[in-house]
């Protein structure tokens, strides 16, 4: 008869486990070794990385809103997954006759006087406040009708959240009898982190000043 094993089967550890906790001290001891870890030119340039996602978000941010946003795909994005790299962020709806469309334009005019070199560095958001009708396909529709490119994002949310984000981006609207919508134009530049750093008022302005800013933000240092 076999003689019972005293030790409790809980507490016995498999060679193969006993293995990989000796691999993974080595890699802790070895990653411990060099305190001062290299910062790519990527990071430095705005782009997203390991550290935007762990450093504290600025008392200013944006991205300190705790609102929920689903994009044109349908799928919830906090405005904090935009951090780091700067963005251009405007409000709009999509059946806008007049204002919005000028609006996006000066929006692919900033975009196009960016070097194609830092393009990829800067990204562009257009936030609808029109919570009824712009849906996730209709916002997939106004991209395709646009021809938005992927650093591109459209974003839909609730009423109180649309509201609040208007509020901190200092932009009015109202909708009237016909289901349009008197509202500002206004183009905010964020930083990585999503600080207000410059605004333009206005349609069809000059984006010299904007794009001077966005090289200054999104050159690597």
């Amino acid at each position: 008869m076999n003689r019972p094993n005293s030790d409790c089967p809980s507490n016995r550890v498999p060679a193969a486990w006993l293995a990989l906790f000796v691999l993974v001290g080595w890699m802790f001891n070895t990653g411990c070794a060099n305190p001062s870890p290299r910062v790519s030119s990527s990071t430095a340039a705005g782009r997203p990385s390991d550290l935007a996602s762990t450093t504290p978000v600025p008392d200013k941010s944006l991205y300190q809103l705790d609102s929920s946003w689903t994009n044109d795909m349908s799928v919830a994005l906090p405005l904090v997954s935009l951090r780091g790299r700067p963005q251009i962020m405007a409000l709009f709806f999509a059946r806008c006759e007049y204002a919005c469309p000028i609006l996006v334009h000066d929006m692919k005019r900033i975009e196009a006087a960016i070097p194609i070199s830092l393009r990829t560095n800067i990204g562009f958001v257009l936030v609808s406040f029109d919570t009824e009708r712009d849906t996730a396909a209709a916002l997939a529709t106004y991209r395709r009708n646009h021809e938005l490119a992927a650093n591109w994002t459209l974003l839909r949310g609730g009423s109180d959240d649309v509201l609040e984000l208007a509020a901190l981006l200092g932009v009015k609207f109202k909708k009237d009898a016909r289901g349009q919508f008197a509202h500002s134009n206004l183009i905010t530049v964020l930083d990585a982190n999503g600080e207000i750093v410059r605004q333009q008022i206005g349609l069809n302005q000059s984006v010299d000043d904007i794009v001077a800013t966005l090289k200054q933000l999104a050159t690597p240092r």
